[in-house]
C-alpha cells in the first residue's frame, strides 16, 4: 500500500509497504480521508520521540474510512461499514481509562503519533482500540471528510467543556487558525451571546467572519477592545488557542470576576515558563484550567454535533490533495494557509 512515513525532522517519504495483517481480534480499515493537523506539522518540524531513520512512522491520526476487514473474533464490526476512527488509546485498567479518560493514561498511544496512522490506505486498529469502540459508524449523509476534522473537534469540545458556558456570557477565543475557530463555533453552540475572535493575522480574522459574521474579529488591543465591548464586565471565559506566552497574560487580565480560563495551545519548549500575575486570579476568583486530546465520550458527541447539523465543519475545509501530493499539502499547512487540509487516499 502507498503511506507517507515520518523518518526524522523534515523527512517525510512517500512509499509503498505490505498491508497490515490483522489478528484474530483487531479490524483493518480502509481510509478514505486524513486531515492535516498543527500536531502533525510539529512532528515534522521538529522530528517526534522514538521517530527516526530504522524506526520511521506512518503519521496522521484524523482519519475516516471502511471497514475493508474484520478478524474472526470481532462481531461489533463488519465488512463494509463506513467509521470516523478515534486515534487515543489507553491501557484500560489504570484509575484514568477507569473513569473514561483513556486519553490521559499514562501508557496512552495513539494512531499517528506513535503507532501508524492515517496517512496510508489502509490503517490496522489494535485489539484494545476495537474492544473500546474507537471506530464510530458514520451516517451516510456525514462525508469521510468531515469525519476526520471530527478528531480535532473533539479536542475542542474536551477544552470547551472545562469552561462551562452558560447561556448569555462573553467568550474570547485567541487564536483564529481552525482550532480557535472551532473554539468560537463550540462557544456559540453552547450559548455565549458574544463570541471575539483575537489574532494579528487580517486574514485568519477574516475567514473567521466569513465562517460566522456574528463573531466579533479582534485584531489589536484584545484586552482593551473586550472590555470596551463588554461595558468593563470582561470575558466570562477566555480560551487561548496558540502557542503564545503573551496570550495566557492577557487572559487573566480581560477574564470577568469568577471567569473561567482555559489554556487549550500549548507552549514551545523554551517558552514555557510564563509569568502570570496570581492576583488577578485570587481576587476575581478565576478558575484556570487546560485541556489535552479528547476521550472517547468526546470523540462520540463531537461527531454527534456533526452528523445532526448542529456544527458546520464543511466550512473549515480549504484545500483538499490526494496522498501523492501530500507534501503539497504540508507546505500549505506550514504556511499556516487555510484552515483544515485534507488529503484524500482516491
Amino acid at each position: 500500500m502507498k503511506c507517507a512515513r515520518l523518518y526524522g525532522k523534515m523527512d517525510l517519504r512517500l512509499e509503498e509497504v505490505p498491508v497490515p495483517e490483522i489478528g484474530p481480534d483487531e479490524v483493518l480499515v480502509k481510509l478514505k480521508s486524513a486531515a492535516i493537523c498543527g500536531t502533525d506539522v510539529r512532528m515534522l518540524k521538529n522530528g517526534a520521540a522514538g521517530i527516526d531513520e530504522n524506526h520511521p512512522l506512518i503519521i496522521g491520526h484524523e482519519m475516516a474510512g471502511v471497514i475493508e476487514e474484520v478478524g474472526k473474533e470481532v462481531t461489533a464490526y463488519q465488512k463494509g461499514m463506513r467509521v470516523a476512527v478515534a486515534p487515543n488509546m489507553g491501557c484500560g485498567i489504570c484509575p484514568d481509562c477507569i473513569s473514561g479518560n483513556g486519553h490521559m493514561c499514562r501508557d496512552y498511544q495513539a494512531l499517528g503519533i506513535n503507532l501508524d496512522g492515517g496517512f496510508a490506505e489502509f490503517v490496522k486498529i489494535p485489539a484494545k482500540a476495537v474492544r473500546a469502540g474507537n471506530m464510530i459508524p458514520l451516517e451516510e449523509h456525514v462525508s469521510f471528510a468531515e469525519a476526520a476534522i471530527t478528531e480535532a473537534l473533539s479536542c475542542v469540545y474536551n477544552g470547551i467543556s472545562q469552561c462551562h458556558i452558560k447561556p448569555g456570557e462573553y467568550a474570547v477565543v485567541i487564536g483564529a487558525g481552525p482550532i480557535g475557530i472551532m473554539h468560537a463555533m463550540m462557544a456559540k453552540m453552547s450559548g455565549a451571546a458574544k463570541v471575539f475572535v483575537n489574532d494579528i493575522a487580517k486574514n485568519r480574522l477574516k475567514t473567521c467572519v466569513e465562517i460566522d459574521s456574528s463573531f466579533i474579529p479582534v485584531e489589536k488591543d484584545v484586552v482593551q477592545e473586550v472590555m470596551k465591548q463588554t461595558n468593563g464586565h470582561g470575558a466570562d471565559v477566555v480560551i487561548t488557542a496558540c502557542p503564545v506566552p503573551a496570550a495566557q497574560q492577557n487572559a487573566l487580565k480581560m477574564a470577568a470576576n469568577y471567569g473561567r480560563i482555559c489554556f487549550f495551545g500549548g507552549l514551545p519548549a523554551d517558552r514555557q515558563e510564563v509569568p502570570l500575575n496570581s492576583n488577578l486570579i485570587h481576587y476575581k476568583q478565576l478558575m484556570v484550567t487546560g485541556s489535552t486530546r479528547a476521550s472517547l465520550k468526546q470523540f462520540q458527541d463531537s461527531l454527534g454535533f456533526v452528523t445532526s447539523g448542529i456544527l458546520d465543519v464543511k466550512k473549515l475545509i480549504t484545500r483538499r490533495f490526494k496522498l501523492d501530493d501530500i507534501q503539497q499539502g504540508f507546505e500549505y499547512a506550514q504556511a499556516a494557509e487555510g484552515l483544515k487540509n485534507i488529503i484524500d487516499m482516491e
